[in-house]
């Protein structure tokens, strides 16, 4: 039997594909109300964490500052996502504003410090990690818009790939930054753009791919990258080559592959399991722990991160979160 391992060991044992004590769980989800300061947002995080006693904490911001970081602007909405007041970008001649930020002053100053609160709270207890949108995200939540950017993809390409520039290289100062606040790594997110859905194969390796791996090259020595390829009908398959410690998915999600699929054809870790639509917020504890089970016999516990396939809805009833962990633990 594996000895008892700390949280920490868990995790970067999983990651390296030896044997675990047991697998490592977390979840995640919003706080609506509290995701607008940088001590509410780390107090939330930290109350999460310590409630089900989660192996490692991915950081939920608001998407939001993505966008206001390049101009647009949002307003808080009581339990939803924020709302767009003014995009920073709608039309293609606004795209010349955008300009290469330091990432360390401005919205990621606050995130920065929230980082770096939650650091403090965690006390080297646990690993956490960092979101971070794509760069072709980051441009939706510039415009407010997934179909005005594919709309510029069609019309305006190059001044689109010009603009993706300035956002590539403050997303690599950004996560470099967030290193240093303490983070193990970042959370890195396609959004929709991971998704047959929303873009083709060759428009993903001309406006997402070579700006992704720059990003990823600025924290390639970070030991917990995650890249999370979202959504349904996702372009997982070919994205395998990047530089990440772990892949994460909603394997329940129509057209996605599972676990025992993509195992196959990498050597890097598994993350997600359950799926966060039906099962964590209108399944069973009993459905819960039978998906559990089920990712975890598709990897043979090895190599695999438990967790739902994307952000739990704030409503999911805590019964379902307990019975994620109950299920890590059995």
């Amino acid at each position: 039997m594996t000895p008892k391992m700390t949280k920490t060991e868990r995790v970067y044992t999983a990651l390296k594909a030896e044997e675990v004590d047991r697998v490592p769980v977390s979840a995640w989800w919003h706080d609506f109300a509290r995701e607008w300061s940088a001590k509410d947002l780390a107090e939330t995080t930290l109350e999460q964490y310590r409630k089900y006693d989660w192996d490692f904490i991915k950081v939920n911001p608001r998407a939001s500052y993505f966008g206001e970081a390049f101009g647009a602007r949002y307003a808080q909405r009581e339990g939803r996502q924020p709302d767009l007041v003014e995009p920073g970008v709608s039309s293609p001649e606004h795209l010349r504003r955008i300009q290469s930020q330091d990432g360390t002053s401005g919205v990621w100053a606050e995130q920065l410090e929230a980082l770096r609160l939650i650091a403090a709270g965690l006390d080297g207890e646990a690993p956490f990690i960092q979101t971070i949108f794509s760069p072709l995200a980051t441009m939706s939540r510039i415009t407010g818009s997934t179909k005005y950017v594919q709309r510029l993809m069609r019309e305006s390409p190059d001044e689109l790939l010009a603009s993706l520039d300035p956002i590539t290289e403050t997303l690599a100062a950004y996560s470099k930054a967030s290193l240093d606040a303490g983070a193990a790594g970042i959370f890195f997110a396609t959004v929709e753009w991971g998704s047959a859905d929303v873009i083709s194969l060759e428009d993903y390796n001309r406006f997402c791919r070579p700006f992704d791996m720059r990003v990823l090259d600025a924290v390639k020595g970070a030991p917990f990258n995650v890249f999370h390829v979202c959504r349904a009908n996702n372009h997982l398959r070919e994205l395998l080559d990047y530089p990440v410690a772990a892949f994460h998915w909603a394997v329940h999600q129509v057209g996605n592959r599972s676990f025992s699929q993509i195992a196959s054809k990498t050597d890097r870790a598994l993350m997600g399991g359950v799926s966060q639509e039906a099962t964590m917020t209108s399944g069973t504890p009993e459905d819960v722990s039978r998906e559990a089970r089920d990712a975890i016999d598709q990897t043979s516990g090895r190599r695999f991160l438990l967790a739902p396939g994307c952000s739990a809805d704030p409503q999911a009833p805590e019964a379902n979160l307990r019975a994620l962990v109950e299920a890590a633990r059995a």
